[in-house]
């Protein structure tokens, strides 16, 4: 078993936090941030991935209009005349212009391709715990924690501001962090930024007792408590 003591910014003294096998403590301040090769579809701008649904049209020309099309699980496409296309992790103007160039080989003079996202299944965070709405978010723009706690619906009556914690895979490590809610709100520390494939876990009691592999116990702290799971 490991257990870990680490100092709280701000508490009045020490704190035994972990309590699982393969449990590390990373310290204090900011997840690592994922990369491209984290998944698919993994940074700002938006890019593509499996399951987004888009529409293409190439201007003036209405029979290569399609619609409703979905990027499949490999992160690919099928458009007429191109044939299959590897849109997964390119953003809809470097898709459209995979397009164009297939187009040219079929002697088309100048195609211009536009791509739009009708759907963004790719690009989502997951919130759970005591909070009014859990559920599957799309990630739009800049995504923060506390922006996603308010399309969440916000707190229940049983929330624990004080224990979210948001789970994040990077480099095939998984890190998970625990942050103050409150104390982001007092601005005593940024509110971190989010991104695809996140999970994002409101602590009640029962949630509490269920996260006991993150904290046996911990006192509210002013900074993130960062933490590497089967670190083993």
């Amino acid at each position: 078993m490991t257990l870990v003591t680490a100092s709280c910014v701000g508490g009045s003294g020490r704190s035994t936090v972990g309590g699982a096998e393969g449990l590390s403590f990373v310290g204090g301040g900011e997840l690592p941030s994922p990369g491209r090769a984290d998944y698919s579809a993994a940074e700002m701008p938006f890019t593509l991935g499996p399951y987004d649904v888009v529409d293409i049209e190439v201007f003036a020309n209405e029979d290569l209009r399609a619609r409703d099309i979905e990027v499949d699980p490999s992160g690919r496409i099928t458009f007429p005349l191109v044939g299959t296309i590897e849109v997964g992790g390119k953003t809809p103007g470097e898709a459209a212009k995979v397009i164009e160039a297939g187009l040219r080989q079929q002697y088309f003079r100048d195609p211009r391709v536009s791509i739009n996202v009708k759907k963004a299944a790719s690009q989502v965070v997951s919130i759970s715990g005591e909070i009014r709405k859990p559920g599957i978010y799309p990630i739009v723009g800049d995504m923060t924690l506390l922006k996603a706690i308010a399309r969440a619906e916000g707190w229940t009556e049983f929330s624990k501001k004080r224990e979210v914690i948001v789970f994040r895979e990077v480099d095939n490590k998984r890190y998970a962090a625990l942050y103050d809610v409150k104390a982001i709100e007092r601005g005593q520390y940024p509110d971190p930024r989010l991104f695809p494939n996140d999970t994002v876990v409101v602590g009640d009691s029962q949630a509490r007792r269920n996260m006991k592999d993150i904290l046996t116990a911990a006192p509210p702290v002013i900074a993130p408590l960062i933490f590497l799971l089967d670190s083993n």
